[in-house]
């Protein structure tokens, strides 16, 4: 997908003219000062972590900084949903049922199938690909509830990342919030680990990434900075408080070049001084310039360092 960039290079060229010249250039170092352009262009806080997962080098900025979810935690959920299956301990092919006390927006898939109900692996999928937020919470609550999603990060080492609440009150988070909360560092590693690693056995790993390609929210943001041949897949957020200045635009997810670049996972989150109706294309043309500092940080030619792997 083409990238207008005028958003970008009209507003920057100056910027990048006119700074400092960083004391880091190394590759890395030269990927995190662009990072840094596209964080002022986008008119708020960009929190990035890009992880390479086979050399197991990342780049980023504000890697460690707190971000609220948003609907990025249905892709955890999703993945719960399949390890627990795969292990004996829940059947993904249960029926459930639900009523009108649970609907909220967007409901897409549990409206249509609100007199006939679905399994937890249909809602699985919607969650996944369409963040229907009714599916989420319904699969929670038969997931052992916020603590149950928090415990399964646990497991996989990410001592970071949490969920306290369900839809939509989940999406109420200030800047000092740790309610519901990750980093960009904590949430690249467990997607790697999710997606690439050993926290799903083969079988319900490629359901899942299936899922994420399937995934039409985040097109327009980082995907749609990767070139044409890549392979991605992802799932995105969006979140603001009724009132405020600030709204949260977020993507997580990993990305394959055809030429053996990556595979690379990431998690970017951008705090941006807009309201989602009035400034959304500005949010979305952030997160994809990120897709184009992914595709740079992956080539090998760049000779990023070889630290080993990390999941």
């Amino acid at each position: 997908m083409k990238i207008d960039r005028r958003f970008f290079l009209g507003g920057t060229l100056a910027l990048g003219a006119g700074a400092c010249i960083p004391p880091d250039q190394s590759p890395l170092g030269r990927l995190a000062a662009e990072l840094r352009i596209i964080e002022a262009a986008g008119g708020g806080t960009l929190g990035v972590e890009i992880f390479n997962t086979v050399t197991g080098a990342s780049v980023g900025i504000n890697q460690d900084r707190r971000f609220g979810h948003a609907s990025s935690f249905k892709l955890s959920l999703a993945a719960l949903l399949l390890q627990r299956h795969a292990a004996g301990q829940i059947d993904a092919d249960k029926r459930v049922m639900w009523t009108e006390a649970d609907m909220l927006n967007p409901a897409p898939f549990t409206r249509e199938r609100i007199d006939t109900g679905a399994t937890l692996r249909e809602l699985a999928r919607a969650t996944q690909t369409t963040s229907d937020n009714p599916a989420a919470n319904i699969l929670l609550r038969n997931l052992g509830g916020p603590a149950g999603l928090t415990a399964f990060w646990r497991s996989l080492g990410d001592e970071v990342s949490r969920v306290d609440r369900y839809e939509p009150e989940m999406n109420l988070v200030t800047v000092t919030e740790f309610r519901d909360t990750t980093t960009p560092a904590a949430m690249a590693l467990t997607v790697a680990k999710i997606v690439y690693g050993d926290a799903l056995p083969e079988k319900e790993r490629a359901e899942l990434k299936g899922w994420m390609i399937e995934t039409q929210t985040g097109l327009k943001r980082v995907r749609a900075g990767l070139p044409e041949g890549w392979v991605a897949g992802d799932k995105t957020g969006t979140s603001g408080l009724v009132g405020a200045a600030d709204y949260n635009y977020i993507d997580i997810g990993f990305a394959q070049g055809p030429k053996g670049e990556g595979p690379i996972t990431f998690a970017c989150y951008l705090r941006a001084r807009q309201t989602e109706d009035d400034m959304l294309p500005g949010p979305q043309a952030a997160l994809a310039e990120v897709g184009r500092i992914i595709k740079e940080f992956a080539e090998p030619e760049r000779g990023l360092p070889l630290v080993g792997k990390l999941y």
